[in-house]
């Protein structure tokens, strides 16, 4: 019998029992759904996040900084083998030369007052090399990113600083009053203090070492490169940020600490300058994130400290991966209920057509065939059932997100993707898995109608 004619009676037969067919195509798509549902829930929840990682420094990128001033001397000389002490151009060059490193750049962070008009803030701003911002992937609202060309400090605000200034009278501000300040953060004029130390001993009325009146220290007129987009309430890694193009700053840092303590930076043993500036942090770019922790091992070597996100993901993934794997054991009882009446189905099939098995059997046909049309049966039923379930999986997530999203259930989900995600191969793989749960439940029924006796078939009334 060709596989053709197998398929059509075995499509003709379930057709004459509609009910009994839908019903159990119903159990099988309840089952698949379960199943798919559950596992998008797991997979949206490592989504998101991953997600929000990618927002906390991302899933391939290395900071470093010198070695932690907490450990004793015996550990930081077991840790140091070739490094320098401090991060400079030096130390830049050798991560750049680094195995799977894409890029490295340099981290300079300077304290500063910022003031417009009666407001005020205090900001950390930290300047990279212009020509790297582009690594920090930025989201431009206003403006654009500094030129390693120019010629003058020019900042990018974060989204939310506006919300940092107060008025300088009241002390009040933003996160006080609800009320956001009058500043055009792209177009005012803003004045910057650098030496924060100095100008706050100014206002309280301090004296200087000479024991005159503190004078004001210099103030520097600050052009706003960029403000990123988003409200001062749409909250990620940048929202606070204050960057700068590092050269110009450190111009400025130069100039306005001549011959003291730049703050933040080195001393000698006697509390003087260090020659030179140095970098708080360099920031290494690795090619793929599964080469992150061969390479923080290897600055981890030099007696540097490395962090990157590689450990807190790994160790998400495999909690997300028990989670998937518990969400799916739940959806599964559903598809195993499903092949039990799948089996039903089967079983009652062969005791209605017994008859009918009996006349194939003296006719000649092969056992073989007689037990591959029982299983086509039930690998069409979970076939169709498979197929249905994935369509109503995809319903059921899209309406989970929506509700979520919409707030309607009173919980955040905390990404813009939503709490359940369905890709692709998720879908296949659910329906291969119907086909052959709805298969595996039709095999004993189908041994059944392989080994009726002729005879006793065609006699059975």
């Amino acid at each position: 019998m060709r596989f053709h004619d197998m398929f059509l009676m075995s499509l003709s037969s379930l057709w004459k029992r509609k009910v009994r067919t839908i019903l159990t195509i119903l159990g099988v798509i309840i089952g698949t759904a379960s199943i798919v549902v559950m596992i998008s829930l797991g997979l949206g929840l490592k989504r998101a996040s991953l997600a929000e990682i990618e927002q906390y420094g991302g899933l391939t990128t290395i900071v470093v900084t010198e070695k932690d001033s907490y450990e004793s001397d015996d550990e930081q000389n077991k840790k140091k083998t070739a490094a320098a002490d401090h991060l400079d151009d030096g130390v830049l060059a050798m991560l750049s030369g680094l195995d799977h490193v894409d890029y490295a750049y340099p981290e300079l962070d300077c304290e500063a007052i910022v003031l417009t008009g009666k407001y005020s803030t205090y900001i950390q701003l930290r300047g990279i090399p212009a020509e790297s911002m582009q690594h920090l992937g930025l989201k431009i609202g206003q403006g654009e990113l500094p030129s390693p060309d120019d010629d003058q400090l020019r900042v990018i605000y974060g989204n939310a600083v506006i919300g940092d200034f107060s008025n300088e009278k009241t002390g009040e501000g933003y996160w006080y009053t609800g009320v956001l300040p009058e500043i055009d953060m792209m177009n005012d004029r803003f004045t910057y203090v650098f030496d924060t130390e100095k100008y706050l001993n100014f206002l309280w009325g301090g004296e200087d070492e000479n024991g005159q009146p503190a004078p004001m220290p210099k103030k520097y007129l600050v052009e706003t490169a960029a403000v990123l987009e988003g409200s001062v309430e749409d909250y990620n890694s940048n929202s606070y940020a204050v960057y700068c193009d590092l050269e110009q700053l450190r111009k400025i840092m130069k100039k306005e600490f001549r011959g003291r303590v730049i703050p933040g930076q080195p001393t000698t043993k006697s509390g003087k300058a260090v020659k030179g500036i140095f970098y708080n942090s360099i920031v290494v770019g690795v090619d793929d994130m599964n080469n992150v922790s061969d390479v923080q091992s290897a600055i981890s070597q030099m007696g540097y400290s490395a962090e990157s996100n590689a450990d807190w993901v790994e160790s998400m993934q495999g909690q997300y991966k028990n989670i998937q794997l518990a969400l799916g054991g739940i959806g599964t009882v559903s598809l195993l209920v499903a092949a039990i009446g799948i089996a039903n189905t089967m079983m009652m099939s062969i005791y209605e057509r017994t008859k009918e098995i009996g006349i194939m059997k003296v006719l000649g046909c092969d056992l073989g065939n007689i037990q591959a049309m029982f299983l086509i049966e039930a690998g069409y039923i979970g076939f169709l059932g498979g197929i249905f379930g994935s369509l109503l999986s995809w319903g059921l997530s899209f309406a989970i997100n929506h509700f979520l999203k919409s707030g309607q259930l009173g919980i955040d989900v905390g990404s813009a993707a939503g709490i359940s995600y369905i890709p692709l191969w998720l879908i296949l793989l659910a329906i291969i898995f119907s086909v052959l749960v709805a298969m595996i439940a039709g095999f004993f029924p189908s041994l059944r109608a392989m080994r009726l006796s002729p005879l006793a078939a065609i006699r059975n009334e």
